[in-house]
C-alpha cells in the first residue's frame, strides 16, 4: 500500500510539473520580442494618407464653374489724332506730291525770270539798231509777286500740327509754336459728336511755301501734315 501511495504521489507531481516553468518564461519573452519587433517596424513605416487625394494628372472641365465669370477688361477710350479729324471737305496732301508741285513752281519763276532778263537786254539792243529796220518784237514780262492775284478761297494749303478734345491743350501747342516764330490758329470742329480744337497753320499761298513751312517745322521736332484747303 505505502508503495502505491507513493507512486501514485509520483504520477501527481510528474503531471503537475510536465512543462517546466522555465519553458514558459522562454515562450513569454520570445513572444514579447516578437511583438516589439512589429509595432517597431510598423512605425518606421509611412502613415498612409487618409481622405482623398488629388489627382496629378486630372484636368480642369471648362464647365465646372459656371457662377464664375471672366472679369472684363475696361473699355478702351477712343484715341484721336490728327490724321483723322479732318473736315470732309479737306484732302490730305502727300509729301511727294507737294515737293512735285513746289519743283514745278520753282521750274515756272525760272522761266519767268529768263524771260524778264531776256526782255531786259532786247530793250538795251534796241538804241544801238536805231538805223536798222524795225522788227516787230513781242515782250513778254513776269508779272511783280505784289501783282499776283491773291489765292481765291479754298485754293490755299493748310498744315495741321495737332487736335485735342481741350481747348486748353491746343492753346498751349499755339504758344509753344508762337515761341519758335510759327503763327497758328485754334479751330473747334464737331467729330462723331465730341468737339476738337485743331491747331493749323496757314494757309499757304503756293505749294513752295507749304513745302518749306512743313520742312523748318519738322525740324523743330512738330509733326504736321499738309491739307488742301476746302472750298
Amino acid at each position: 500500500m505505502a508503495a502505491r501511495k507513493g507512486k501514485g504521489r509520483q504520477a501527481v507531481r510528474n503531471r503537475k510539473g510536465g512543462f517546466p516553468a522555465w519553458g514558459w518564461a522562454v515562450i513569454g519573452i520570445a513572444v514579447g520580442v516578437l511583438a516589439m519587433v512589429v509595432l517597431t517596424r510598423h512605425s518606421l513605416l509611412p502613415m498612409a494618407p487618409t481622405g482623398p487625394q488629388p489627382n496629378p494628372q486630372a484636368t480642369a472641365q471648362g464647365g465646372g464653374d459656371k457662377g464664375l465669370a471672366p472679369a472684363e477688361s475696361a473699355p478702351k477710350k477712343p484715341q484721336y489724332d490728327f490724321y483723322s479729324v479732318l473736315s470732309e471737305k479737306e484732302v490730305r496732301i502727300p509729301d511727294e506730291q507737294i515737293s512735285a508741285q513746289a519743283r514745278a513752281e520753282q521750274q515756272q519763276k525760272q522761266q519767268a525770270a529768263q524771260q524778264a532778263q531776256a526782255a531786259a537786254a532786247a530793250q538795251q539792243q534796241a538804241p544801238a539798231n536805231a538805223n536798222a529796220p524795225a522788227a516787230v518784237t513781242e515782250n513778254i514780262q513776269a508779272a511783280p509777286p505784289a501783282a499776283l492775284p491773291p489765292p481765291a478761297a479754298g485754293s490755299g494749303y493748310l498744315l495741321q500740327v495737332g487736335a485735342f478734345p481741350s481747348a486748353a491743350d491746343a492753346e498751349a501747342l499755339k504758344a509753344k509754336l508762337a515761341l519758335q516764330g510759327f503763327v497758328a490758329n485754334v479751330q473747334a470742329v464737331s467729330v462723331g459728336g465730341q468737339t476738337f480744337h485743331r491747331v493749323r497753320l496757314g494757309p499757304f499761298r503756293s505749294a513752295s511755301e507749304l513745302e518749306s513751312t512743313k520742312q523748318r517745322l519738322a525740324s523743330a521736332g512738330i509733326k504736321a501734315i499738309a491739307l488742301k484747303e476746302g472750298r
